[in-house]
């Protein structure tokens, strides 16, 4: 489904992007991200496709507004039946929506019963009651914890797939965007990015879009100079001791040239097992300033300079390389895995 809509009031922005399947439109606060769901479900005046000119009570919208505005005073199968036209049915209807999200057992619990996970599916089988063409979803993580987050979030996204409906979630919150079918990203209230979560993730089309993506390792650094022949752009890392850089060759960007560059932290790679078959590309001299154990796997901070380098590494590495706080250790920041843009670079829509 393709959403072009324009905005002029309360906000003015222009949006288009495409929905499949479960689709998170990711930006900051104040970007206009509630404003555009509020003008396609009919709420506010605007201009776009789809529903464009249609009532709100006529548009096959289902709406999950943020913290879900379930009734506190109706009890669950009320707050569906709510949604639902006048009949000796309502009752009945309303149970075989709850049990389509698997919550009739808590028909008749008010809203401050259930968690926040049960709720939220309350809230979606109240927007079922629609029989909407698609979903539109308010922040869906702000009313979760970080512990039942990802496992509410994953049955709520298998459902929207079990009912073939197509589903528009905008937050602010990069973690969901890991989760989706697809990902659009919202800068400057337009769209600057969008594709698949893997796409997305592994090459944000400027440094706006890596900084809403949640991505740590992000810097700056002095363009030094091309090697034509080698295929290379040479940066210089001036704030970690004028550490070289190299990346594909960028002739674009001129000598001297300040840029943004960024590196995921599983791609900063410690020194090989075994030392016959070392090959640096890139190596920075680091210190270990913090280790954090995450059970197979380690995030370090590493001391670069001024700069703070994070590194994702199996427990088998941080062990052979004995890595604790205040060692000094070389890294290599490999090319391939280097991304870099002007700073005066704006993603395209």
């Amino acid at each position: 489904m393709h959403i072009d809509y324009r905005i002029e009031h309360p906000l003015r922005m222009l949006a288009s992007f495409e929905v499949e399947g479960f689709t998170v439109l990711l930006g900051q606060s104040g970007e206009g991200k509630t404003t555009l769901l509020r003008a396609i479900a009919g709420l506010l005046p605007a201009h776009g496709e789809p529903f464009g000119g249609m009532a709100p009570q006529h548009r096959a919208v289902g709406y999950l507004p943020q913290g879900y505005a379930l009734f506190p005073h109706l009890r669950a199968w009320e707050n569906v039946a709510f949604a639902l036209p006048r009949s000796a049915q309502r009752r009945t209807q309303a149970l075989e929506l709850l049990a389509r999200v698997r919550l009739v057992d808590v028909a008749d619990h008010y809203p401050s019963a259930l968690s926040g996970g049960q709720q939220q599916r309350v809230a979606l089988a109240r927007a079922l009651a629609r029989k909407p063409q698609l979903l539109l979803l308010d922040e869906p993580t702000s009313a979760l914890d970080a512990a039942t987050r990802d496992e509410v979030m994953a049955e709520l996204i298998s459902e929207m797939h079990e009912f073939g409906l197509p589903a528009l979630a905008v937050s602010h919150d990069p973690h969901l965007a890991m989760l989706a079918d697809r990902v659009a990203v919202m800068s400057g209230r337009r769209i600057v990015q969008q594709g698949s979560p893997t796409d997305v993730l592994s090459r944000p089309a400027s440094v706006e879009v890596a900084r809403l993506l949640g991505h740590r390792n992000l810097f700056s650094a002095r363009v030094a100079g091309h090697d034509s022949r080698a295929g290379i752009t040479l940066l210089r890392w001036e704030t970690a001791n004028d550490a070289i850089l190299r990346v594909p060759l960028q002739l674009e960007l001129m000598a001297g040239e300040l840029v943004h560059w960024m590196i995921a932290p599983a791609a900063v790679k410690l020194p090989a097992a075994r030392p016959e078959v070392q090959c640096h590309d890139s190596p920075v001299t680091a210190r270990v300033e913090t280790l954090l154990n995450l059970g197979a796997n380690w995030q370090v901070a590493l001391r670069c300079g001024s700069e703070r380098l994070w590194l994702a590494a199996q427990s088998s590495l941080v062990r052979h390389h004995g890595l604790e706080p205040g060692r000094e250790i070389t890294v290599d920041l490999r090319g391939s895995d280097l991304l870099c843009w002007p700073r005066s670079s704006r993603a395209g829509g």
